[in-house]
């Protein structure tokens, strides 16, 4: 019973802290899922789930094109895309000089992170001086009893 209530009082401080606005929560990006999180004070990013072609099991999917040889054979799924970004506050809106991963390339980049007004994500990805952008869409997630989730584009009260 005392587990089951920190765990309903950290949800709700979660919660509290960081309100509808923010960073944190499920985002949905050109080809997967990806839940965003505080992890000791730093933005991660785990894949969820990845759209694949019909038939094709997506939690069979391989990190082959990695450059590190050891981890090719890790799935796809569960595969942190986020590292370097400090969080300084809890209404932080921009965080730079990070990381992405990109699992298409099996590579990492040098990124940048912009919350804009209308909810969405600004994801920069840069090599050298090139840099590229995409913007992911934030998502409501419900987890039902039996453990399946349902998603739903979350809907800004601005425009941009």
């Amino acid at each position: 019973m005392k587990k089951s209530s920190i765990v309903l009082s950290l949800l709700l401080l979660s919660t509290s802290l960081y309100g509808e606005e923010d960073i944190f929560g499920y985002w949905l990006t050109p080809g997967s899922v990806v839940l965003i999180e505080n992890c000791n004070n730093y933005v991660c990013a785990k894949i969820e789930t990845i759209f694949v072609e019909e038939g094709r099991d997506p939690k069979q999917v391989l990190d082959e094109q990695n450059k590190d040889k050891a981890l090719r054979s890790r799935t796809v799924i569960g595969i942190n895309v986020l590292s370097g970004f400090l969080i300084n506050d809890i209404s932080q809106r921009t965080f730079t000089d990070g990381r992405i991963y990109d699992p298409r390339r099996g590579r990492d980049f040098k990124a940048n992170l912009f919350l804009k007004s209308n909810g969405n994500l600004s994801v920069e990805g840069c090599l050298a001086f090139i840099c590229d952008k995409e913007d992911w869409r934030p998502l409501e997630v419900t987890i039902n009893d039996d453990g399946t989730k349902e998603a739903s584009l979350k809907t800004s009260s601005q425009n941009n």
